[in-house]
């Protein structure tokens, strides 16, 4: 049905890009270029060649501003009105910043029916948000970015949620301090934790030095059990296979392990979920893999690749298949393996503090809020 253990857990590490450096940016002042709704082209169109070359060059380098990402999100969850903005240089014309927002107003708005504008992908789904600001330029695209707010060209707006911002983003840094010396209200608080692992050069060196003794004995134990006691097969997902179906059987899965997930997985995010998949597959950042017992499917895990960093999406399991043997946990192993032998530096659980996270060796790294008020 696919690769053996083995054979998945030995391919060839992906080369990771160089370091951006940063530029210079004192002294120099910025362009706001607006696509409102009813703009035509689109901002995502309009910027299509350029967009991810400064996500790329971003400090956060957020995988969900990712211009892929952004449009299957506002083409399948988005709400209200779509207004992208970007950031040029006056003098060269050098595309140095973009910010994706979306307008929401009476009872749609999540801020007791004021006028609100949070980033495309706020609040659920995209783990990662940012403005995209080209490394070096974060103080002049903010102070563009509130010159725009406040002047004849944006919409009308009580509230601008910032959600979900990493902790490396210099948004929730830098952003407020400029905020409050135009007199405007703001809050800065975390909102949520994104626990993550780095890792080593070897599987054995992660369980001999990242993970406490006992849980190091379950992870062995486990996976020595569940391989002694089933006919183990794992696979991730390739040109090879039927993505849709693939993603059926994995939401299924993803249902099936638990109520609330069940009750996330509406029709429309089901549908959500097969279009995002295949615009991730096509883009090279999609894992799907999947662990069968004894030829069938027993757990399932979905993530993303991006810069050396293994981003855990969402994960399902059948309770009444071999639970006994742990499937969840030990699928997880399996994933933590191939991240380390296929070259990636960080695996990233994202947002969410549950207990096995931990268990497993992960460090909290905040999740930050920004909200300015008028």
């Amino acid at each position: 049905m696919g690769s053996t253990v083995s054979e998945l857990l030995a391919p060839e590490a992906p080369v990771l890009p160089a370091a951006t450096s940063c530029p210079e940016s004192e002294g120099v002042s910025l362009e706001v270029h607006v696509w409102g709704p009813d703009a035509d082209p689109d901002g995502f169109d309009a910027l299509a060649d350029v967009w991810d070359q400064i996500v790329d060059r971003s400090g956060s380098r957020a995988f969900f501003m990712r211009l892929a990402w952004q449009k299957v999100w506002w083409h399948n969850l988005g709400l209200g009105e779509r207004w992208i903005t970007a950031y040029r240089r006056h003098d060269t014309g050098e595309l140095v910043g973009i910010l994706p927002l979306y307008r929401l107003t009476g009872d749609d708005s999540l801020h007791d029916g004021r006028d609100q504008l949070s980033i495309v992908g706020c609040i659920e789904v995209s783990d990662y948000l940012d403005v995209i600001v080209a490394c070096g330029w974060e103080d002049c695209v903010y102070r563009a970015f509130l010159d725009w707010l406040e002047g004849p060209t944006a919409p009308p707006w009580e509230v601008v949620d910032l959600c979900n911002l990493p902790s490396s983003s210099t948004t929730w840094q830098v952003l407020p301090v400029l905020v409050e010396a135009r007199g405007l209200s703001v809050r800065v608080f975390q909102e949520d934790v994104a626990p993550a692992i780095e890792l080593p050069d070897t599987y054995e060196d992660y369980l001999e030095h990242q993970v406490a003794s006992k849980q190091r004995h379950e992870i062995r134990r486990k996976q020595r059990r569940i391989e002694r006691e089933a006919e183990v097969g794992v696979y991730i997902v390739g040109p090879e296979h039927d993505l849709r179906r693939e993603m059926g059987d994995f939401i299924a899965l993803q249902k099936a392990s638990q109520s609330y997930k069940r009750e996330f997985m509406t029709p429309d995010m089901e549908h959500f979920f097969h279009e995002m998949s295949r615009d991730m597959f096509d883009a090279g950042k999609l894992s799907l893999m999947f662990l069968t017992l004894n030829g069938e499917k027993a757990a399932a895990l979905l993530a993303f690749s991006q810069d050396g960093h293994y981003l855990l999406y969402n994960s399902g399991f059948r309770p009444d298949l071999h639970y006994h043997l742990s499937p969840g946990w030990v699928i997880l192993s399996y994933a933590l393996q191939y991240a380390i032998v296929s070259g990636h530096k960080v695996f990233d659980f994202m947002q969410g503090d549950e207990e096995y996270k931990g268990r497993f060796g992960a460090v909290d790294h905040p999740v930050m809020r920004v909200i300015l008020e008028h």
